[in-house]
């Protein structure tokens, strides 16, 4: 279970100046698994931003597989303002639909390594960035299909309308702040319950 400091505050009273490192401390003594203390921004560098899906084609492969070519609003962040063209294997999103978009020259952290995202050709198209999915980002384990925001960003009603592409989308997706992961074992399944 993966909690930010800053979502914990909400709902226990902890000292404005307890680190991630000492509350893991007080966790383990209590007798939870710590497995680890992640600061701000450590697994993703680089534009990790807001992105509209603004139309995309089906395209079906030699090899069975439908990709998309979409064609994503990203703002100003890829410094044109210009849409970027990327290639998506998933098919959970709608033309209109925000999603999260790393632009090339952003990196993420793999179970084989770092990866940084580069400008690249792939399926017959020159696909700059790529659309993410929860694992991708190291926010959950579906990997079903791409975030949408209507279903993943944090916030309210108001703040989320007011998103526009090219939106940083760190702190929309809480990745910009200290997170404490603790393996909840079976024998403290209460630790899943905020009241717990």
């Amino acid at each position: 279970m993966r909690a930010p400091l800053s979502w914990l505050r909400e709902w226990v009273a902890l000292p404005e100046d307890l680190s991630g490192a000492a509350l893991g401390e007080i966790l383990v003594r209590a007798g939870l698994e710590v497995e680890r203390v992640e600061q701000p921004g450590h697994e993703i560098t680089g534009p990790l931003v807001v992105g509209r899906i603004l139309r995309f084609v089906d395209e079906p492969q030699k090899n069975g597989k439908t990709i998309n070519w979409c064609t994503v609003d990203v703002g100003d962040a890829n410094g044109t303002g210009e849409p970027q063209g990327v290639v998506c294997g998933a098919h959970n999103f709608d033309a209109g639909d925000l999603v999260v978009v790393i632009l090339p020259g952003g990196v993420l952290t793999t179970p084989m390594g770092p990866l940084t995202v580069s400008a690249r050709k792939t399926y017959g198209h020159v696909s700059s960035g790529m659309i993410c999915a929860e694992r991708e980002l190291g926010i959950g384990d579906d990997h079903d299909g791409i975030l949408v925001r209507t279903r993943k960003f944090a916030g309210d009603a108001d703040s989320l309308a007011a998103l526009t592409p090219g939106t940083d989308a760190m702190p929309l997706l809480g990745l910009d702040r200290e997170t404490v992961e603790v393996n909840v074992t079976p024998d403290r399944g209460y630790c899943f319950s905020v009241r717990g």
